[in-house]
């Protein structure tokens, strides 16, 4: 499709995964919903299939969807692609049934808040300032914080690595809303070790992690199926990836670009 090739193209041009995200998510806005699911799915085939622009165009696509806001556009294409069968697109934006039983920690917990040297637990406004530019002692502290505001902030410094997030990311039990900043962050939700953890972490919010799964590869998808962890019906979205992902080429050891 024409129209699909033009987005694949025009969001491989932008160097930067934020102005990817930015740019795909302004077309998700300005599109007719009908158009929009079609293209969308041909994207979505195409990147199932290992094809390389097309897998690069989804990560914008799955980054797009994930920003705060745009579960108004991602129900309507969950109902335009159930309208027209469009089951790349299904597998894309499914809403899985969440686990019976919860491991996110309630929203109220104080469990986690820095404390000044008095013991008074520090305000939200105070933590927020300290993870614009914390020292490693204090971030390690942080990085505790329930709030996910005190984590997006703390996901763009200097100062934190990949291990830390991978670490937060794979924390159980997980907090949603913690989760969902990392499965929104640009710098660290393309990383493959950061998207496992999330996948494999039942405190994911279910639709984000479909959505994440989407982008695993063969051997990704292979272990998230065989762990008893992850929920059921994540397992079954990484199920039908895994059914569509052509066989790893032995010269490769892949089936795709990370």
């Amino acid at each position: 499709m024409h129209r699909a090739e033009s987005l694949i193209r025009a969001t491989r041009s932008l160097a930067d995964a934020g102005l990817r995200a930015a740019y795909v998510a302004s077309i998700a806005r300005a599109w007719h919903v009908a158009d929009l699911a079609r293209v969308l799915d041909v994207i979505c085939e195409r990147a199932e299939q290992a094809e390389v622009s097309a897998r690069e165009a989804l990560i914008a696509v799955v980054d797009a969807l994930n920003t705060d806001g745009m579960e108004p556009v991602v129900q309507q294409l969950r109902e335009q692609a159930a309208g027209e069968s469009l089951l790349a697109l299904d597998r894309l934006v499914r809403a899985p049934a969440p686990p019976r039983s919860t491991t996110g920690a309630p929203a109220s917990t104080r469990t986690g808040i820095l404390a000044a040297p008095s013991g008074r637990p520090l305000t939200l406004g105070e933590r927020k300032s300290l993870a614009r530019r914390p020292d490693r002692d204090t971030m390690e502290r942080l990085l505790s914080d329930p709030h996910p505001d005190v984590i997006h902030r703390l996901l763009g410094s200097a100062r934190v690595v990949e291990d830390d997030v991978v670490r937060l990311a794979a924390k159980r039990p997980g907090r949603s809303a913690v989760l969902a900043e990392i499965a929104r962050s640009t710098r660290w939700a393309h990383r493959p070790r950061v998207r496992m953890a999330l996948v494999m972490n039942p405190g994911t919010p279910p639709e984000m992690a479909a959505r994440v799964a989407g982008l695993l590869l063969r051997p990704e998808l292979e272990r998230v199926v065989r762990s008893p962890a992850v929920p059921a019906s994540v397992r079954a979205v990484c199920l039908e990836h895994l059914e569509r992902r052509p066989p790893v080429d032995p010269r490769l050891g892949d089936d795709g670009v990370h």
